[in-house]
């Protein structure tokens, strides 16, 4: 097995970011950039551009993370990874009552069993660089609030995934990061459905929550940051 210590001194680490195209995973991007080699995934090489644009030296991985048989052809070269951060993710909010199962489905494989699968598939890569898992969770991962049903659901199972990856993977370091709510796209949207005004002062900024996935990464290996719990001040 490869641990950091066996790593040249100039060998840069790897990280893959999932859902890097904008708003959280290109904050993310930004704060890893300098001393990671990145790998910057969304679901097409459209949604890629802006972001590889302001960094060049990284690398696009356009791959669509519920299609499993792309997802395991896009990491069969990766044979070491040093961060997996797994980003990606939707929102599709409704009350119980105006549900559907094509919703529930959509939101549980979107934000779990994708994100499952593509963990299984890397755990070679992880395991040979004694590799960080991080799993950008949300408040909803820890209490569900009316008409998040499907969505806290996805959240909590995500929890209780890092939990039981942290216990049977102990050479890799697995944290789950509960932000508050963050300004970005997809809070616009939720703000919009819920029919209020949109005061990106209320909100996280993306960038503070990457600095906190940064510090989690960069915390000595005589630690283990298990859970980050962010809230807008």
């Amino acid at each position: 097995m490869q641990l950091e210590a066996d790593r040249a001194p100039d060998e840069q680490r790897v990280a893959l970011i999932t859902g890097a195209g904008r708003g959280l995973g290109a904050a993310i991007a930004r704060e890893l950039a300098p001393d990671h080699r990145l790998l910057l995934g969304a679901r097409t090489p459209a949604g890629l551009e802006s972001i590889l644009a302001e960094l060049p030296g990284a690398t696009g991985w356009p791959v669509e993370l519920t299609d499993y048989a792309a997802v395991a052809a896009a990491t069969g070269p990766i044979d070491r990874l040093d961060v997996l951060v797994h980003n990606a993710g939707i929102a599709d909010l409704g009350t119980i009552a105006e549900s559907s199962v094509r919703q529930w489905r959509e939101t549980l494989e979107a934000n779990l069993i994708a994100v499952a699968e593509l963990t299984r598939l890397l755990l070679p890569a992880l395991r040979a660089a004694g590799g960080h898992v991080v799993l950008v969770n949300s408040g909803a991962g820890l209490r569900a609030n009316a008409g998040w049903a499907s969505y806290a659901a996805s959240k909590f199972g995500l929890r209780a995934f890092g939990d039981a990856l942290r216990l049977e993977e102990p050479s890799l370091r697995v944290t789950s990061v509960h932000p508050g709510r963050i300004d970005t796209d997809m809070q616009r949207a939720i703000v919009a459905g819920e029919g209020r005004a949109y005061e990106p002062d209320q909100f996280l900024r993306p960038e503070t929550v990457a600095r906190a996935i940064r510090t989690a990464i960069d915390t000595p290996r005589d630690a283990h940051p298990t859970e980050i719990v962010l809230r807008p001040w």
